[in-house]
């Protein structure tokens, strides 16, 4: 009694601090108590056991079939030996032996624990892979439990029995913590270890930017809006390429928030990292452009051969695009996957193009006046997939049809026709630009200065003007005097030759 007692007061014990069910719990017990039986009388064992949880009894009977002959003593009795218990017994019948937990000794009852914690340690593992394999890029909650030779040993929240771990390598090192800081990170992979399960997270991977948008943006939960690309160089800068797939939603101002408060809110976990949010385009020309925010580009050159383009920058924007020690243009190439090489208009026309620098520029001339379908405001996407199925790409492809040109292709219904038309107008009358695909923004910490004289009312992180034409390249920060300044013009004083993004 006193070791049926014992195992099931131990394990009340794990079944309140690992969560499991009264169908798990019988099912360890019952596992158990057959190992015992095993340990003493061989693996073949048969038993029947019943667990009375209220009285504290566990109510054990050992199996064994009655033959003439016996081959398997573990589970077999003879007819003889059978009929001393009761001479009615016949072959085929099942003798049943109650069992004593006395009879296993102190021994067999250890064995019967060790083996129920094991299952209870297998289950947690399985439990812990399953759970968290699937959510790799998703943020968690903790706080630093022990910090080892630089790693920080994370406890979760909400799942305390996962070794959680942050390498020294995936911190942020101008951020300090010490043992009972809470904090967040995102769970970069699941590693197996001989111990089971390791959670490996970060806080300096760009993913983990990623997951601090994705909990501040509900457009990014919900799906409309997606962070394509990012890039980072952590405690510094990171850029991110959004995209949204509503036309009617701006991915940089979801991403931004009113007066900046959702971008702010991911500066500030990232203890005042400085973060460029731009649009995201497939084409390599306008993307590398957008990429270079908050410098204006005014020339973009692609050799897809070789993955490599050149931008052209006017004298004043050389040192915005440059960027401290090179970090602007090194982002900007990291998140296109593109080697960038950046000009400015004087070194581009001492390299003989001065008539290709004052040419039309496709990435920009282009894109304003003869825009994609797809970025003009106002075109429905099944609308813009039935053009393009006919062969009509751009704007200029359909200025001059008239309203029974679009009724005969099939999918273009009446009123979808006299739609098309109303656009075509408003575009040609008003002489309107296609929406360049949302302006680059730009959000660091702002630091205190004397107010000035400005010319527009921009706030940290907020899309606006700066006194220049709004286009694809375009920048609007809060922070664009302190970005000129922090910026590494004087590292190339007059020299000649491109500024390359590694």
């Amino acid at each position: 009694m006193a070791g049926s007692l014992e195992i099931l007061t131990a394990i009340r014990e794990l079944t309140n601090t690992k969560q499991l069910d009264r169908t798990e719990l019988h099912g360890l017990l019952f596992d158990g108590i057959t190992a015992a039986l095993a340990k003493k009388h061989g693996p073949t064992v048969q038993a029947e056991v019943d667990i009375d949880e209220d009285k504290g009894t566990i109510r054990i009977v050992r199996l064994r079939t009655v033959v003439a002959d016996v081959t398997d003593a573990a589970r077999e009795v003879s007819l003889e030996e059978a009929r001393f218990a009761d001479g009615e017994f016949e072959v085929g019948d099942v003798l049943e032996e109650p069992v004593d937990f006395a009879e296993f000794g102190r021994m067999a009852v250890l064995a019967a624990k060790q083996r129920i914690i094991q299952r209870v340690r297998e289950g947690e593992r399985t439990k812990i892979r399953d759970e968290f394999t699937s959510r790799v890029g998703d943020l968690l909650s903790g706080e630093v439990q022990q910090i080892e030779r630089g790693k920080l040993v994370i406890m979760l929240n909400k799942f305390r029995e996962a070794e959680a771990v942050i390498p020294y390598r995936e911190q942020n090192h101008r951020e300090h913590f010490h043992q009972g800081d809470p904090l967040r990170a995102v769970l970069k992979r699941v590693e197996e270890t001989p111990k089971g399960p390791r959670l490996m997270l970060s806080r300096g991977d760009p993913m983990f930017v990623k997951a601090l948008f994705k909990l501040e943006v509900p457009e990014i939960q919900q799906g409309i809006v997606e962070i394509r690309a990012a890039a980072r160089e952590v405690g510094n800068r990171t850029k991110i390429a959004v995209f949204s797939r509503d036309d009617s939603v701006d991915p940089v101002g979801a991403c931004v928030g009113l007066k900046g408060s959702r971008v702010q809110a991911v500066v500030n976990e990232l203890g005042g990292e400085r973060i460029d949010i731009v649009p995201w385009s497939a084409d390599p020309e306008r993307f590398a452009k957008l990429s270079l925010a908050p410098a204006r580009v005014a020339r973009v050159f692609s050799d897809a051969a070789s993955k490599t383009i050149q931008a052209v920058v006017d004298e004043d924007q050389l040192s915005l695009a440059i960027g401290r020690n090179g970090q602007n243009v090194r982002l900007a190439s990291e998140l296109t996957e593109w080697k960038i090489e950046l000009y400015s208009s004087r070194e581009w026309m001492e390299r003989g193009s001065e008539q290709q620098i004052f040419a039309p520029l496709p990435g920009e001339g282009d894109d304003a006046v003869n825009p994609l379908l797809s970025e003009i405001e106002g075109l429905e996407p099944a609308t813009v997939a039935v053009l393009e199925e006919a062969g009509y790409r751009t704007l200029d492809d359909i200025i001059d049809l008239e309203r029974e040109d679009f009724l005969r292709l099939a999918g273009i219904a009446p009123e979808e026709a006299d739609r098309l038309m109303t656009i075509i107008n408003e575009l040609t009358e008003d002489g309107a630009d296609a929406p360049s695909g949302g302006e680059a923004v730009s959000a660091a910490p702002v630091p205190e200065v004397p107010e000035a004289p400005q010319e527009s009312e921009d706030r940290p992180g907020e899309s606006g003007t700066d006194g220049s034409e709004g286009g694809a390249g375009d920048a609007t920060s809060a922070n664009d005097s302190t970005a000129v300044e922090e910026s590494d013009a004087g590292t190339l004083p007059g020299k000649a030759g491109p500024r390359k993004g590694e």
